[in-house]
């Protein structure tokens, strides 16, 4: 009998072991998520956007306002269209803001980070960032601190 117990006990804890490394999963690849956040959606294009991600987050002075709903060539300008959704809340961002996409760390995953202007009139669901600068590439700065050296 109490070999029994021991036997449904291990089972037990494998079993909250195996949850505990699927909600970890989930809450990794931004899963969880199943419906949208309420909020507005704008848009950005850039020349490049490196790694970027649907679904990287968006920050504004280092707090999280949004994520990056869908990446998409623009077939007429041949650049990276790059849809936001911001989240409710983040209402009073300046119209003449900046979007540009960062790096956290030296390899880190690439997020949109806003840098906010100076005018009265805001962002609304449907407008577009005016000012954007593309990711840095490393292999692009690579590549020229090569060519440089031979020079």
């Amino acid at each position: 009998m109490s070999e029994r117990l021991v036997e449904i006990g291990v089972g037990a804890f494998v079993a909250l072991g195996l949850a505990a490394l699927l909600v970890l999963a989930l809450q990794v690849s931004g899963l969880t998520e199943l419906r949208q956040p309420p909020g507005y959606e704008v848009t950005a294009t850039f020349d490049n956007v490196g790694g970027l991600r649907e679904k990287a987050p968006v920050s504004m002075a280092g707090v999280h306002v949004g994520r990056v709903e869908s990446i998409a060539l623009d077939p007429e300008t041949h650049q990276a269209r790059v849809t936001l959704r911001i989240e409710r809340g983040y209402d009073s961002i300046p119209a003449d803001s900046t979007a540009a996409i960062y790096t956290s760390g030296l390899l880190g995953e690439q997020y949109v980070g806003i840098e906010p202007g100076w005018e009265q009139a805001t962002l609304a669901a449907g407008d577009r960032f005016t000012e954007t600068q593309s990711a840095v590439v490393l292999e692009r700065l690579i590549g020229q601190f090569m060519t440089q050296m031979q020079d």
